[in-house]
């Protein structure tokens, strides 16, 4: 009866035991995945905060030098010198044309009242002509001689931006001259932010009156980072900065420090209330900002509940095994009290299963070892198709800007000798007294190099970014800017060009930029294929049917194979030479007509060659829809 006590007190001092034990291993385990999830955690916030205040800097400092430069310009200085006496239209196309190439939101010159006397959006509703900013610090410091930054809410536009002003001086020699005018340029930060909103993170940009100035999420875009007095916001309201934003508290709530990784940051309402975040900051003492950025805590808790879960079942397979021996232990014993042929018989039973396990668990440990080797050689290789993947995407779209840009540097050529000889007769001129002839040089000067900047748009609006959303899109529009690209190749090569579409404007739903894509890469091709045809013809083709569009390039080149049409928007297939392609390029325009809503198609065209065929939901026009107009000859910003 004693015997039977004792060895219930210690089967159960076993279990407690047992149960301490699990708890303490899981415990460890969680421990020390926390930190190294936490360690992971911090290292990439650190990374991606850097990068993004680079950016930031980047975009706002590559424009301070636009205001002072406009400032020393001739026309501006003798329009401010009696600017009632003149036409301001001239200044302000000139200001718009500066803009557009700069890709700024809006320059606009200020007398030294304050008030503004041309801007690059005159013709808009709520034009700066004849608004007053006096009370704008970029104004005054810059009526101070000195060069102006300042950030905040448009007083007519309501947008934010980062403003540069820069002193207009119209007798610079005296010194103690005051500076008769002030250049302003604005600077959105809306694109900034865009790019933002595909990180896996939250990014704030915080002013030094703890006001979120920029945020990755809309919804904490001025805001306060904690709650402010009625007397710091009665003087925010008065300098006008955040114009009437209410700057309600954002909500935001330090939960405390984790170490040395970082704060514990949550919300107390909004759509971010659920989840804790690490955060970082890092400041901008250009700008007086500092940048924050928050990383969701989830995955560390996940890898906290992942590690103590393993470490449980570890620890179960130990305990497990140590219950198992301690059994066989105690049938051991019970086995000799048998018979010594008994005891023979189970000896010999116990070792060939003592054996058989022996041999299953060897099968068992190589194939795990083969297999934890298989999946790492895997995983590996993907990871470099993936990558090797990205190169070649990237060496496509080099090579085609590449070829773009060479044939824009050949249509350079030609208005660069002009110029040069249009200034060497101006030199004579000038030396011989003819001054409307050195005039009538100088306006062929300026008109030349206008056309330079048109050429060289050409080049930059192919490498802008797509918009966020499909909008009405011209199709006859975006068939004429492919071709403006290959005007110099067309020319050249004596290609023949016929357009089949209807008089009227056709508009389908698609994102601009990417059916440009799509249009260049197939008209590309056609040029290509058409490289030793004798007659070159080009057919381009807009045909509305019913819901849809279908958008028509066809070639009358060598064809496509028969045995090549089914593998042709297959990635990395080519029938060009060594050299000559990638095969990417129809995979990737299969891919953004796919993602558009629509389908490219190839097949042979009616006179031989190749025809390829786009289908896109038919629009019918930013009038009827409400959208903004999306065509290549809108230039405004």
């Amino acid at each position: 009866m004693a015997t039977s006590t004792r060895g219930r007190r210690v089967r159960r001092l076993l279990w407690v035991l047992a149960t301490l034990g699990l708890a303490l291993a899981m415990w460890q385990a969680a421990q020390l995945a926390r930190d190294q999830a936490l360690q992971g955690l911090r290292q990439d916030a650190e990374n991606e905060l850097r990068l993004s205040a680079e950016s930031l800097f980047g975009h706002l400092s590559r424009h301070d030098y636009l205001p002072e430069l406009l400032a020393s310009r001739e026309m501006v200085k003798r329009f401010l010198a009696a600017p009632d006496a003149q036409d301001a239209m001239p200044l302000n196309r000139l200001l718009d044309h500066f803009r557009a190439t700069a890709g700024v939101s809006d320059i606009y010159l200020i007398d030294r009242d304050g008030d503004t006397l041309a801007a690059s959006n005159w013709h808009r509703p709520n034009t700066f002509i004849g608004q007053n900013y006096a009370f704008r610090r970029y104004f005054q410091e810059a009526i101070a001689g000195r060069p102006g930054r300042f950030f905040g809410l448009g007083v007519q536009s309501h947008e934010r931006g980062y403003y540069f002003s820069a002193p207009v001086w119209l007798d610079a020699t005296d010194p103690d001259a005051r500076a008769d005018g002030v250049m302003v340029v604005k600077v959105l930060l809306d694109p900034v932010e865009a790019g933002w909103a595909e990180q896996d993170a939250e990014l704030l940009v915080i002013d030094g009156d703890d006001i979120i100035f920029m945020a990755s999420r809309p919804e904490l875009r001025m805001k306060a980072l904690r709650p402010i007095s009625d007397a710091a916001r009665e003087q925010l309201l008065q300098t006008r900065r955040y114009a009437d934003e209410s700057l309600d508290e954002s909500g935001i709530a330090f939960l405390g420090d984790l170490e040395n990784y970082g704060q514990r940051v949550g919300f107390r309402r909004g759509p971010l209330a659920d989840t804790d975040y690490l955060g970082l900051s890092r400041p901008m003492p250009t700008f007086g900002w500092e940048m924050q950025i928050l990383k969701s805590l989830a995955p560390v808790t996940q890898a906290q509940w992942l590690a103590a879960l393993l470490a449980g079942g570890l620890y179960g397979v130990v305990v497990l095994a140590g219950g198992i021996g301690w059994q066989r232990l105690r049938l051991r014993r019970e086995r000799e009290q048998f018979a010594e042929r008994e005891r023979r018989t189970l000896a010999r039973a116990r070792d060939e299963l003592e054996r058989n396990v022996q041999r299953r668990t060897r099968d068992l440990v190589e194939t795990n070892r083969r297999l934890s080797g298989e999946i790492d050689e895997r995983r590996l290789a993907e990871e470099r198709l993936r990558q090797t993947r990205d190169e070649l995407i990237q060496a496509a779209k080099l090579a085609v800007l590449g070829q773009l840009a060479a044939g824009i540097n050949h249509e350079l050529n030609q208005p660069l000798a002009a110029i040069r000889a249009y200034a060497e007769n101006a030199a004579t001129f000038l030396e011989r007294g003819r001054t409307e002839a050195t005039r009538g040089n100088l306006a062929q000067i300026i008109e030349l190099t206008d056309r330079m900047a048109e050429i060289s748009a050409q080049l930059r609006q192919f490498s802008r970014k797509s918009g966020d959303r499909p909008t009405s899109v011209s199709v006859p529009a975006c068939f004429d800017y492919a071709l403006r690209l290959f005007q110099s190749r067309l020319r050249d090569a004596g290609v023949r060009i016929e357009r089949d579409w209807p008089d009227d404007e056709v508009w389908v739903r698609a994102d601009l930029v990417r059916l440009e894509q799509v249009l260049v890469n197939l008209i590309g091709n056609a040029l290509q294929a058409m490289n030793q045809t004798p007659d070159p013809l080009l057919r381009l083709g807009i045909e509305p049917a019913g819901e849809t569009v279908r958008i028509r390039v066809t070639d009358n080149g060598p064809g496509i194979a028969e045995q090549h049409l089914g593998r042709i928007f297959e990635p990395f297939f080519t029938t060009k030479s060594p050299g000559s392609g990638l095969g990417l390029g129809l995979s990737i325009s299969a891919r953004i007509i796919d993602d558009l809503g629509g389908q490219l198609a190839a097949d042979h065209g009616p006179g031989g060659g190749a025809r390829f065929t786009i289908t896109l939901p038919l629009s019918p026009g930013p009038d009827a829809s409400g959208e903004p107009r999306t065509k290549e000859h809108d230039t405004h910003a």
